[in-house]
């Protein structure tokens, strides 16, 4: 069996999607097509040095598009408010009283929840919006509307 350039090539794209899988970082995937490149170049008859710099250009390219990518958008909320990591975040729930400490129980999904005010001023009974959940406590925020 032999093993020619755009082999090598492949095998790297796959070791490098292996890795993005395990570790979770996207900028492996960007250089997985850098190698995808290199092995599209090996398959059009290009000698090594040519396969590198395409491999080298397309990679190198696909990393700082996606990382420039990145800087534009602004930073993710933390996972306890963040609502596309908890579906909690935004729901609304009634608070009938509030005690000294601004802690209340309140009915949420059928059950009996811990609450806190997260809010700035003096809670006052009524309508809240979940703004975080801490572990098994709502923290709430006077309702917008």
């Amino acid at each position: 069996m032999t093993w020619d350039h755009s082999t090598a090539w492949w095998i790297a794209t796959g070791l490098l999607v292996v890795l993005e899988l395990t570790s979770g970082t996207f900028y492996l995937l960007m250089l997985a097509i850098g190698t995808v490149a290199g092995a599209l170049g090996a398959h059009a008859g290009l000698g090594f040095p040519g396969q590198l710099v395409a491999a080298a250009v397309v990679g190198g390219a696909a990393v700082t598009l996606w990382h420039r990518r990145r800087l534009g958008r602004p930073p993710a909320p933390p996972a306890a408010e963040n609502p596309d990591m908890n579906l909690d975040v935004g729901s609304r729930v009634q608070v009938d009283a509030w005690g000294i400490d601004r802690h209340a129980r309140v009915n949420y999904r059928g059950a009996a929840w811990s609450a806190r005010f997260g809010g700035a001023g003096t809670p006052s009974p009524g309508e809240h919006v979940i703004v975080a959940v801490e572990g098994s406590r709502l923290v709430l925020d006077r309702s917008p509307g």
